[in-house]
């Protein structure tokens, strides 16, 4: 199509492609196929009109971003009864959907124009379709809107978990319609200051906006922070537009307003910074661009019970449905999933909370899964990614490391609040689906009612905090401290670097006083909470060597995307899951099919290479070559124990004891790299040179990392396990070998025969034994 301006005559305008209207005479234009508009706008603006001639309303779709940079580059716009989610909704297929092609330009890609409904032949469409989280466009009409009936609306807005209205309702509808007006004569004007006093999160919000467009910038709403004891708001932030530098428009701007919730029920301003690194524009253009309406503005004006967080550039809507249970389109989808997966799998497990006949949270786990749990379940990484994202599905996974050192799938689940029963809910179900196995360790937020499920279901399991909320609460709660180099590197420097527990707690002591921090509550919280997080603590257990200060990848990153749709959401899973074990199955046959090449004569090296999968073998490999750039210094002999110190030749910094009991060949390093990642440490390596020990020990080759992981319990009895824990590997070995034969038997009639041979003279020899 030529690039001059689109013109469709649609009752008394004309709509070009960049959503300008002109006047013109009256005739009808239908959507299709290759029509193009300047902005997604336009087409919003187009496919109203076309609706308001033909009888029906619309709603704004879903969008879909660039996963390069993040960018928008196709939308939809549907009939407001797409859906089921009321009953006014009829599951109408209608829409279009526009698609930014490589000139800019967005192009009509699909459409469905028919509608599986009456249509609204009086023309009067005028209104939203607010429910269920999507938002009617408005439509100019020549006749004036029917007055608002006298009945209240259930609910409205933004709400907070407790639902009180002085609780941080950030109510964007009447936002909307009231603009920006003060509400009475009681709210604030003129100048935000530190101790201005709001009757509500809607009032501060209204007035920082106010304030913005008199000076000259736009407002964003920011980060939220919610109480640790009952999970309602207690702080909320508005930040300037340019805020952050996730989008080339943003230059990192640090305006902001935080409101902090009083024990009085007032919102009171407790951190201001009114200083912009930008110009700002005119007061006039502010305003003008506040009373326009863009998509994001629409979908938040409609959507109900939800948090508004600042996230991956944008407004995020975050479905907090606190105590509502998960809804019945789920239920039935899942358990119909359930089912059929069962028949498939006889050691697919699920479980469903069940309050009052409502769905609360569910828990799933596959036959593959609980297996690998039995091998790689020693430490479990607990991936709530969905609370601090925009994600529309409360979906939290337990996945741990493979003997590849990739993350492997062990269990899911929908979790309906972030209530503590809830989670306890969760982590008592994934005792009963893994035979009554716990983790050794757990890497989960830092949140109190995730902490206290984890004490009362895993008392003897290690909990750490997950290292990017760490960095977030750091950078949030450490304020204009954390821009200044000389802090950061002691702070780092207190947490990283000492190595005991004395020596942490002189530096902490040193770091708060000098820049007066005592009386910090999060750093006083975080200092109890100290063997949760500081590396100190954490090093002496086992972690499958993920990294204190690092973030490991989200197992479903990036088949599940935050706004992923029910009907797409079991089938990204399922390729997620296909992927991951793809991977897993090309290493397995890489690690028994290729050498890796041996860089010392060293019969070490040659046993590790015989049992360790490449990916381990390699981090062995490097220790051992290390090994050979220090010395060892023997300091005492204490019986049968000797004591080294091993140092880096011509580097007395890095100094390391090693103990040696020659009567067993135990052998402990002050790093803890054997109890932390379960591979020997340069520093033991180095005296089992000077011992002339020739073979490492069984116990510190863990099964868990050798080629045969998944296969029988060849592991060293020593390396772990109790009875339950080797006969639920028992079961579970003899399970995944049961499935591998079944298959292959399977494949002919002369195969099976064999293989029903083969089955009866097996049963036959255990029979025999017993």
């Amino acid at each position: 199509m030529s690039s001059m301006n689109l013109r469709s005559k649609l009752g008394a305008t004309v709509f070009k492609t960049n959503g300008q209207r002109e006047d013109e005479g009256e005739s009808k234009v239908e959507p299709y196929v290759g029509l193009e508009f300047d902005t997604p706008e336009a087409a919003q603006e187009f496919y109203n009109t076309y609706a308001t001639q033909t009888g029906f309303k619309i709603r704004i779709g879903q969008l879909y971003r660039s996963r390069v940079d993040g960018s928008v580059i196709s939308r939809r716009y549907v009939c407001s009864k797409e859906g089921f989610q009321t009953t006014s909704r009829t599951g109408c297929p209608a829409f279009i959907r526009v698609q930014k092609g490589d000139s800019g330009k967005w192009v009509l890609a699909n459409i469905k124009k028919e509608h599986n409904h009456d249509m609204d032949v009086s023309g009067d469409v005028d209104g939203g379709d607010v429910s269920g989280g999507e938002v009617q466009t408005p439509v100019t009409q020549k006749k004036a809107p029917p007055p608002p009936k006298p009945t209240a609306t259930p609910r409205s807005g933004i709400r907070s978990a407790d639902g009180d209205g002085s609780s941080g309702i950030l109510d964007l509808k009447r936002l909307k319609r009231g603009e920006m007006e003060p509400e009475s004569e009681s709210q604030p004007l003129g100048d935000p200051f530190k101790g201005l006093e709001f009757n509500s999160a809607n009032e501060a919000y209204k007035f920082y906006n106010n304030y913005a467009a008199n000076l000259g910038f736009k407002v964003r709403i920011g980060q939220l922070f919610r109480s640790k004891n009952d999970g309602s708001i207690t702080s909320r932030r508005f930040v300037c537009s340019k805020e952050g530098h996730q989008h080339p428009s943003r230059v990192g701007c640090g305006a902001f307003m935080r409101i902090q919730h009083d024990d009085s029920g007032r919102w009171v301003v407790d951190r201001l910074s009114k200083e912009h690194n930008h110009e700002l524009d005119s007061p006039e253009t502010t305003t003008r661009r506040k009373n326009s309406k863009s998509s994001k503005e629409e979908l938040a004006a409609g959507l109900d019970n939800l948090d508004l967080l600042e996230t991956n550039g944008g407004l995020s809507l975050v479905e907090r449905d606190r105590g509502s249970g998960i809804g019945s389109r789920w239920y039935n989808v899942l358990l119909e999933y359930f089912q059929s997966r069962q028949a498939e799998d006889t050691g697919f497990f699920y479980a469903l909370e069940v309050d009052n006949s409502r769905l609360m949270s569910v828990f799933w786990a596959d036959g593959r899964s609980r297996f690998s749990c039995t091998q790689f379940g020693d430490v479990v990484i607990f991936d709530t990614s969905y609370r601090s994202g925009s994600y529309s599905v409360p979906f939290a996974s337990f996945y741990g490391i493979n003997h590849h050192r990739q993350p492997v799938l062990l269990a899911c689940a929908l979790i309906s609040d972030e209530s503590e029963d809830s989670f306890t809910w969760v982590f008592k179900t994934w005792v009963r689906a893994m035979s009554g196995r716990r983790p050794v360790s757990i890497i989960a937020d830092q949140d109190k009612p995730i902490q206290n499920a984890i004490s009362t279901v895993f008392p003897a399991t290690h909990h750490r905090f997950s290292a990017w909320q760490i960095l977030q609460k750091e950078r949030e709660n450490l304020g204009a401290l954390w821009s200044i180099d000389e802090f950061k590197f002691e702070y780092e420097a207190c947490i990283s670097q000492t190595q005991t527990a004395s020596e942490f707690d002189s530096a902490w002591n040193l770091l708060t006083t000098k820049y007066n921090l005592k009386d910090n509550v999060w750093l006083k919280e975080m200092y109890i909470t100290r063997k949760s997080w500081v590396p100190l603590y954490l090093k002496s257990t086992f972690f499958a060597g993920i990294p204190v200060n690092g973030s490991t990848k989200p197992y479903f990153d990036p088949f599940l995307t935050p706004q992923v749709p029910l009907n797409e959401f079991l089938i990204r899973y399922e390729k997620a899951i296909e992927h991951h074990r793809e991977e897993e199955r090309k290493e397995d046959f890489s690690s028994f099919n290729s050498q890796i090449v041996l860089h010392t004569k060293d019969p070490l090296e040659e046993q590790c290479r015989r049992l360790y999968t490449i990916t381990v073998f390699k981090v062995f490999q490097k220790e051992l070559l290390e090994s050979y750039t220090y010395v060892g210094i023997k300091i005492n002999i204490e019986g049968a124990i000797s004591r080294y110190l091993v140092q880096r030749c011509g580097n007395g910094d890095e100094r390391n004891t090693v103990a040696f009991n020659g009567s067993n060949l135990n052998i402990t390093c002050s790093c803890r790299m054997f109890e932390f990642e379960g591979v020997l440490c340069r520093h033991a390596l180095k005296v089992f040179q000077i011992m002339n020990i020739r073979e490492i020990p069984s116990r510190y080759i863990l099964h868990r990392w050798t080629k045969n992981a998944k296969y029988g319990i060849l592991r060293d009895v020593d390396s772990g396990g109790g009875g339950q824990d080797f006969k639920a590997l028992m079961v579970w070995s003899l399970r995944e070998e049961a499935h591998s034969y079944i298959d292959a038997g399977a494949a002919s009639i002369e195969r099976y025969k064999l293989a029903f041979e083969i089955l009866q003279e097996g049963r036959r020899n255990l029979c025999w034994q017993n």
